[in-house]
């Protein structure tokens, strides 16, 4: 069974977010908003929930700096111990800036490869991107879109007819 993407065009921002509201209490999940600029109340409308990225993107940074210390610290202090002009084998303030440095890349290559992942990489392309009349999403149109099995799609475009859609347009996936 084919995934389809059920869309939505509408007037404005506000009657965008009116249609996401009364799609979510019709029961439909898998709702996204295109629209060409933001707009902050798509977000209450879709029911995002908080991302785990932050959170993801913490744990490796601070990974990233603890396994850059403790191999300066184990370099440095135990396995080859050199004492030059006097100086602690083991001195925090050397190790900071390359402990630093590790949790920032650690961080910033978890959180690339976490979209990755994602996103779907290397699918770069989405099949809504098909529908001519939907380039509109990044000049002047307000679109909808929900996600749902085949036999689930005319459901979800009497919806969008009934919430005020000037156009609706079903994509298959795999269609091409």
């Amino acid at each position: 069974m084919n995934r389809h993407w059920v869309l939505g065009e509408f007037a404005s921002s506000d009657a965008l977010v009116a249609a996401l509201k009364g799609l979510r209490a019709r029961g439909f999940e898998q709702l996204d908003a295109h629209t060409p600029f933001p707009v902050e109340e798509t977000f209450d409308a879709l029911g995002l929930k908080r991302s785990w990225l932050p959170l993801l993107a913490l744990g490796a940074g601070l990974g990233g700096a603890v396994f850059a210390y403790v191999t300066q610290w184990f370099t440095n202090a135990v396995d080859y111990p050199l004492d030059v002009g006097g100086r602690p084998l083991h001195s925090v303030p050397t190790n900071l800036p390359i402990t630093f440095e590790l949790a920032v890349l650690s961080a910033a290559l978890t959180v690339f490869g976490a979209l990755m992942v994602f996103f779907g990489f290397p699918h770069v392309t989405h099949p809504v991107f098909d529908v001519e009349s939907f380039r509109s999403a990044s000049v002047d149109g307000f679109w909808a879109s929900v996600a749902v099995a085949g036999e689930d799609a005319p459901k979800v475009e009497a919806a969008l007819r009934e919430l005020g859609a000037r156009q609706v347009s079903v994509v298959e996936e795999g269609a091409r």
